[in-house]
């Protein structure tokens, strides 16, 4: 298993879509349907990487990822959508997501570089942790 998957969109069908390719590709996939169902899985679950949609209801995506950067900042987060806005991009770069990627997703290509090479950010980070946690001994 390379690593826990949350994909988070109001949209059944991108929910199921990306859930099959990534859990196809390893990972063990989880999912949510808006930003606030998102927050209340990572309480419980160790998550490594979030997929998100931006404009979803209750809670939006941007809404979700500020809370993530506060709280979660271990956590490596990708941004999708559909409504590309200077605003939406602004705000993603300001609370720290990977990337955006745009809607409509025609090919999983993209999106699997990069959750590539968000895990193997996260890999890195962790060896380094390890030969810190050494050094102390």
């Amino acid at each position: 298993m390379k690593g826990n998957l949350l994909i988070v969109d109001d949209e059944l069908e991108i929910r199921e879509m990306l859930s099959r390719h990534f859990t196809f590709e390893d990972y063990k996939v989880f999912q949510a349907a808006d930003g606030q169902e998102a927050l209340d899985l990572l309480e419980n679950i160790k998550i490594d990487v979030v997929i998100s949609d931006i404009v979803m209801p209750k809670m939006t995506g941007v809404e979700m990822l500020e809370v993530i950067c506060e709280e979660y900042p271990m956590i490596k987060v990708i941004m999708m959508t559909g409504y590309v806005t200077q605003s939406h991009l602004l705000k993603c770069m300001q609370f720290h997501a990977d990337t955006v990627i745009f809607k409509p997703i025609e090919d999983l290509k993209e999106m699997e570089d990069t959750v590539n090479r968000c895990f193997n950010s996260l890999k890195l980070w962790k060896e380094k942790l390890k030969v810190l946690q050494g050094l102390k001994d």
